[in-house]
């Protein structure tokens, strides 16, 4: 993959703080006229680089007030084990990430819900359901200090 040169960082930038700029917006913010503007974006999005485009929604608008972090400990790591857990979770919408980590645990989750009751039925009747769990660690996030999903570029 082509390196990033300047102003596809400043594209990449404009383009994560607001993915509703029109090109010309986005083209004046970078210093280029509109059609290089575009073809440059294109070429990002054609490359991997721009994924997609999203609206980002307030959690806590939606009624979603707990955010729970979640170790989880399988009891095999075989390759199987982790497919199986990892094919489960990719399902539940009140999953927002998970991560294969090493250390510990075998899986770190985010999870939201709209109150503890809420999060006790999702482990009740999700989680603790998965076969092959050996253990479950819940830890209840009392404040969000920082939140953001613009890489560094």
């Amino acid at each position: 993959m082509p390196e990033l040169d300047a102003i596809d960082r400043k594209i990449l930038s404009h383009l994560q703080a607001d993915s509703r700029l029109t090109m010309q917006e986005l083209a004046d913010k970078v210093g280029l006229s509109v059609s290089p503007c575009h073809r440059r974006v294109k070429l990002l999005e054609e490359r991997g680089v721009i994924s997609r485009y999203v609206a980002t929604v307030d959690q806590k608008a939606l009624g979603l007030h707990v955010s729970v972090f979640i170790s989880i400990k399988l009891a095999r790591q075989k390759e199987e084990d982790l497919n199986r857990f990892a094919r489960a979770i990719s399902k539940w919408d009140e999953v927002l990430e998970c991560y294969l980590m090493t250390g510990n645990r075998d899986y770190l989750l985010r999870v939201v819900a709209a109150d503890l009751a809420s999060y006790e039925t999702f482990l009740k009747t999700k989680l603790t359901r998965l076969d092959g769990i050996a253990s479950i660690e819940s830890s209840f996030a009392l404040s969000q200090v920082k939140y953001s999903i613009a890489l560094p570029v």
